[in-house]
Parts: structure tokens; sequence; C-alpha cells
């Protein structure tokens, strides 16, 4: 790049995620939000928001975003990168269109944004966009100027999101008792999505089985795999598992669960399993409750000694990746051919959403896309 600090014509670089309640009277109105149109009833909604009141009705994910926040704010004044950092949540404060509205008011026109999800998929991509969609939508009406707004690129591939990882698997399995140790197996843990939502993830070229979804975690597990068996000589076995599964049970969803592949590892002779949540960016409610208590609890129940590795959260090397994702785009958008961060086999994903990536059910506008 011509200047490691230019963020030209960027202005503003918005953290978007998911949010969670702060406290046991939100659980519900939460629920109500991530639910919102699918009829489900109050009383079911009570029964999932058991989880959170084991935690005091509080969801990991806010504070998480918090220190994120302030790490992206330290690492852009440490290297010189003049952007404000907001943040805005689709499903609780702060709200996505509060933030979008104080940013324009603050005279911000050109915005980057940064979605907390690595990789391809409705929920993790275009339901984002729709979100942005209807974000700009509200300004619109409210008579403000709508700014133009670029979704970086997918980043389950980056250095500064996988080195961390790498890290945190090694220090699990150094954790495990030295006589299981090295016949530990690794299970790769992501959140399960509908078979069908996987099928036609990612551009129309990469839908399929499994979809980008699946080959991007299968890319990100075999970086990680590989790096672990360089740096401890031992190769651990691995798989690709899935959590956190929420759908009608008529309705196939990837497969196989968690706590399902600790009992078949377990009955197969594995003397201990590490759970390695490469899909989750933080120690989200679905790695808190589905992993930490749930998973370990059926480890427990076995006799299975089993290690939960750390997720990236605020490490100052994400903090890093996520300046040099901006810089990157910004470098491009200004015309430039800068280098693109990626390991394994896939390469750097597309800067923006093509026709036909991750559709939903029934179409939206959705934003920072073709279509």
């Amino acid at each position: 790049m011509s200047d490691v600090r230019d963020a030209t014509p960027y202005d503003a670089l918005l953290l978007l995620s998911f949010g969670g309640p702060e406290g046991p009277d939100d659980v519900v109105p939460f629920l109500r939000n991530v639910t919102h149109g699918r009829g489900i009833p109050e009383e079911r909604l009570k029964e999932v928001g058991q989880h959170y009141y084991l935690f005091d009705g509080i969801s990991p994910i806010n504070a998480q975003n918090r220190d994120l926040l302030a790490a992206l704010r330290a690492d852009f004044a440490e290297h010189g990168v003049e952007v404000p950092v907001y943040w805005g949540n689709r499903n609780w404060s702060p709200y996505l269109p509060d933030t979008l509205r104080e940013m324009v008011k603050e005279g911000h026109r050109r915005i980057a944004v940064l979605v907390t999800s690595a990789y391809a998929s409705y929920s993790g991509c275009r339901q984002y966009r729709e979100n942005l969609a209807d974000a700009l939508a509200a300004l619109e009406s409210e008579g403000l100027p709508a700014p133009r707004i670029d979704k970086l690129r997918h980043y389950f591939n980056h250095p500064g999101f996988l080195e961390p990882m790498i890290d945190g698997l090694i220090a699990s399995l150094a954790d495990l008792p030295e006589e299981v140790r090295d016949g530990a197996e690794i299970a790769f843990t992501t959140h399960s999505i509908p078979d069908a939502a996987a099928d036609t993830s990612g551009p129309r070229e990469d839908h399929g089985d499994g979809g980008a979804y699946v080959a991007q975690h299968l890319d990100t597990a075999r970086v990680i795999a590989e790096a672990v068996r360089t740096r401890t000589g031992v190769d651990h076995p691995w798989s690709l598992v899935y959590q956190s599964r929420s759908g009608a049970p008529h309705i196939p969803w990837l497969e196989p669960d968690i706590c399902d592949h600790l009992e078949e590892r377990h009955a197969a002779g594995v003397p201990a399993v590490v759970m390695a949540p490469i899909g989750f960016v933080s120690d989200h409610m679905e790695v808190r409750y589905d992993l930490d208590t749930e998973a370990t609890a059926k480890a427990a129940e076995l006799g299975l000694p089993v290690r939960r590795s750390a997720t990236v959260g605020a490490d100052p090397r994400f903090a890093a990746a996520v300046r040099d994702l901006l810089l990157e785009r910004a470098a491009t958008e200004r015309g430039e051919h800068p280098a693109r961060c990626a390991l394994g086999a896939l390469g750097p994903s597309h800067d923006i959403c093509p026709v036909g990536c991750c559709p939903a059910r029934s179409p939206r506008p959705a934003a920072a896309g073709l279509d």
C-alpha cells in the first residue's frame, strides 16, 4: 500500500454484531427480537431463556464486543489510522439503526462494516446486509442522508484470526493429563444451520453439499490442525462438528452434534477431546452454555477428559487483522492492488457479495452487495 495508515475513502468503521441481554428482564424481549416474525409462543421463549438465566440473564457477547471495540480503537490509534469505530447490534442495544443515525449526524458518509461472523451464510452475512438495508431505509424516511456502506470480506482464513486459535488449541492440549494428551482428538465446532442454508451459502458457484459454509470451516480446521502438528510434533485426528441447533426437528440441520460426537468418540476408545469453537469470534452464549456447560457435562458423564480452547475475542492480533482488512479494502477502493492476507487453500474472499450469494428464503433488500 502507498500508505499503510491511509483508510481513504472510509471515514468510519462500524462493528456490527448480534447483541444479547444484559439482565434477567432483558431475556424474553431479546428473544422476541431474535425470533421476530416466526410466531414462537411466549412460553417457548421463556423455556429457551433458561440458558441465559443460568448466567444471571446476561449474555457475554456485549461485554466482549466492548472489549473488541476498545482493542480496535487502541490499535488504530497506535498505528495512526484516524478512523473512528462505532458499534451496533441486530437484536439488542446499541441497535444498528440508532448507531447508524448517530454516525450520519456526526458527518460520516463512507462507512466500512466488520461483522462478527467470519464465514459465509445467510445468518452470518446476508441477514446483516438486510439489517443494513433496513437501517438505511429508516434514515431516508427521516430525511437523513444515507451513507455508502461497504462490508469487509470474510476473514475466516486471515492469519490474525487463525493464530490466536492455534495458540489456544496448543494451550488446551497441554492442559490435558499427560497420559491422554498425545492421543487426544480435536473437535472443531461451529453453529449448526439448516442443510438448505448451508448448501446455498456463498456465491452461486460454491453452492452444493455444505456450500461455502462447510468448505470454509473445513479449510480453517485444516490450517489450524496442521499448525498444531508442526508446532507440537503430534498429529491429532480432528473432526468438524456442530452445536446450538435451534430448528424444528423435521428440518435437516448440519450434524453431528457435539454431544453425539463425544459419545461416539468415547465409544471408539478416544482418550480425550479438545473442543475448538472456530465458528465463534468470542465466547458467546453458545460457547458458554453449549460447550462449557452442556457438552462438558456430557463428557463428565462419559468419563471423557475434555478441554475447550479459546476463541479469538479481543486478541491484539485480531484487532490488527481488522485494521489490515480495512486498509486493504480502502486501497482497493482507491484503485490499488494491495496484498491480501489469507492462509489455507481457498484464498481471500470476495469484497462485494455477488448476485445469489447466501440467498434468503424470501428475497429482501440488502446493502453492500450486488443484490
